[in-house]
């Protein structure tokens, strides 16, 4: 079992940019989506948006076409087959939606690392349209969250849930990346064994710093994707190198002297650990 777990948010913390404002923009959609977002909740729009583009045209495979173009950072890629190799747990927790997070993932070699994509749901209906759905069905009742978390998500029950499955696998510790209001919540359920990598000058990180105490996890900060990777191995070092030193652990160290010194493109081949 792995003994460290990587939670990641998606948009501007794996990308580096919003997927929805990508995928409605880059296929023609953004002044409606301008026009309609004052009055309409986030999620409720994007599903909109996407039958607005369904009726001009666009299709599946152009919306597809569109997200295999949104760039990702090398260092982002490595950070990821790195963490991966070293036989951590990697998970995603994002606003986002599945169909976006999964073509971009699996565009970039990427999807899989990951063990599990909790994000708001989609599938494509009988007329060829992609219909985004809530993961928190806000239109029946609210998640119930005080924190700033968006009515589609409270990342924070989300990280509870892990939380509670983990808890019969035996330590393990939580490395939580994101950079938005919705990550704030999840950092809240972080206890003093678990790490907190909010990006600076972000939404997540100005509510943290305006009160740091309130967290217990441990707080590493990180500005861009070439920071972002040393800071993960950083903290999966420290998580694996704790006082009481395992045969486990001491053979994760000795395996990620190997990793480190491979190039970007050989990480991948690097001998998975089972999760």
């Amino acid at each position: 079992m792995a003994a460290v777990v990587l939670i990641f948010d998606f948009d501007k913390t794996i990308i580096d940019c919003d997927s929805d404002d990508w995928v409605v923009g880059g296929l023609g959609g953004a002044a409606l989506f301008g026009e309609l977002l004052p009055t309409t909740s986030w999620n409720f729009l994007m599903d909109r948006m996407m039958s607005e583009l369904h009726s001009q045209g666009k299709t599946i495979q152009d919306i597809s076409d569109c997200l295999k173009t949104v760039p990702l950072h090398p260092e982002t890629i490595s950070a990821i087959k790195t963490a991966y190799a070293l036989g951590c747990e990697l998970r995603i927790v994002s606003d986002a939606n599945k169909f976006f997070i999964e073509t971009i993932l699996n565009q970039h070699g990427l999807l899989e690392c990951f063990s599990e994509i909790n994000t708001n749901p989609t599938f494509i209906d009988e007329y060829g349209k992609l219909r985004i759905l809530p993961y928190h069905d806000f239109h029946s009742a609210s998640h119930g969250c005080s924190n700033p978390c968006p009515p589609s998500m409270c990342k924070g029950l989300i990280i509870k849930q892990i939380q509670d499955l983990m808890s019969s696998e035996g330590k393990k510790r939580i490395i939580y990346i994101g950079d938005g209001k919705g990550d704030y919540c999840a950092s809240l359920k972080l206890t003093e064994e678990d790490f907190m990598l909010p990006r600076k000058n972000f939404p997540v990180w100005g509510l943290i710093t305006n009160n740091p105490s309130l967290l217990k996890a441990e707080i590493h900060e990180w500005i861009n994707a070439e920071e972002l990777h040393k800071v993960i191995i950083k903290v999966i070092s420290a998580a694996l190198s704790a006082e009481d030193r395992t045969p486990e652990s001491i053979s994760m160290d000795r395996k990620y002297q190997s990793v480190s010194r491979l190039p970007h493109e050989a990480v991948s081949q690097v001998l998975r650990v089972p999760h």
